[in-house]
């Protein structure tokens, strides 16, 4: 009965025994009042609006001007610091150049209108009722009239002691011949002028290629060092000047070629009509002479 009466003693210290040595501490009103206000800490900056973000800092504005740097060693440069000599040999190519392409554009309209004329005197002329009709149904400065009446006027004036001892046939060959000659020299005109540009226009340029060396030279003579400073500006004189005299070149020499060629063919034209021409003057004044 003692043993039972003190069991409640005993369970009680076995529990207090295994209990957590940590003391329970009960929150004041303090304590109680402090989460409180940590969680209205959130809620007010939510409520708050959120400040707007600076703005980057704008770049400079770049300058509207923009720079310009002239080059030292280019066409204007050549043309200033050039003396006389240089700037004649440039000058001289120029010309040579605008001449070439001057008589390019002349001779090639001059040939398109042989061509067309030779296509419309083989369409009308042999179908006109005489010589003298056909060559009036032809244009001025046509050189198929010039042959035409040049043949007319042989025809016409085979009179006088002089010339009564020249066969007819002849002189009227060497008449229609003659016009045929001058049409061809006519045709040949600027081409000489075009070969003696393709020929020696690169020397015109080879010309200036040695004067731009020569001051190369007497730059680095003077400075006594050769720094590029000093050799650029007459070496790309020497250049320029050689890319010149190519340029003009070339292109006079294959116009000299290329015009040459259709000259040929326009003279086969002319020599074709001329041919038939003077076989119908002839048998229409050996017709005439019978009757």
């Amino acid at each position: 009965m003692h043993l039972i009466r003190r069991l409640p003693a005993l369970l009680a210290a076995i529990v207090l025994a295994w209990a957590p040595a940590a003391p329970l501490v009960f929150p004041t009103a303090a304590h109680a009042q402090a989460p409180a206000a940590d969680a209205a800490k959130p809620a007010e900056a939510a409520a708050q609006p959120a400040e707007a973000p600076k703005p980057p800092p704008a770049p400079p504005q770049a300058s509207k001007e923009k720079e310009t740097i002239e080059n030292p060693y280019g066409l204007e440069a050549l043309w200033k610091q050039g003396d006389f000599v240089s700037k004649g040999t440039l000058i001289i190519l120029v010309i040579m150049s605008m001449g070439s392409w001057y008589i390019m554009f002349v001779k090639v309209y001059e040939q398109f209108k042989l061509f067309r004329e030779a296509a419309k005197v083989k369409a009308s002329f042999w179908s006109s009722g005489s010589v003298a009709e056909g060559a009036a149904s032809m244009k001025d400065g046509s050189p198929f009239k010039f042959i035409a009446e040049s043949a007319l006027e042989a025809q016409k004036h085979h009179e006088g002691k002089l010339l009564e001892t020249i066969d007819y046939n002849e002189w009227v060959t060497m008449g229609i011949q003659r016009a045929v000659d001058n049409v061809g020299s006519r045709l040949q005109d600027g081409l000489a002028f075009l070969a003696t540009v393709g020929s020696t226009a690169p020397f015109v340029g080879l010309f200036g290629t040695v004067w731009g060396i020569y001051h190369a030279l007497t730059a680095i003579g003077i400075a006594g060092q050769a720094s590029i400073d000093k050799v650029a500006g007459p070496v790309g004189e020497a250049l320029i000047m050689t890319a010149f005299g190519l340029a003009v070149a070339v292109p006079a020499v294959l116009a000299y070629n290329w015009l040459v060629r259709r000259n040929k063919v326009a003279m086969e034209h002319l020599r074709g009509f001329a041919a038939d021409l003077h076989l119908v003057v002839v048998s229409g004044s050996a017709k005439k002479a019978r009757a």
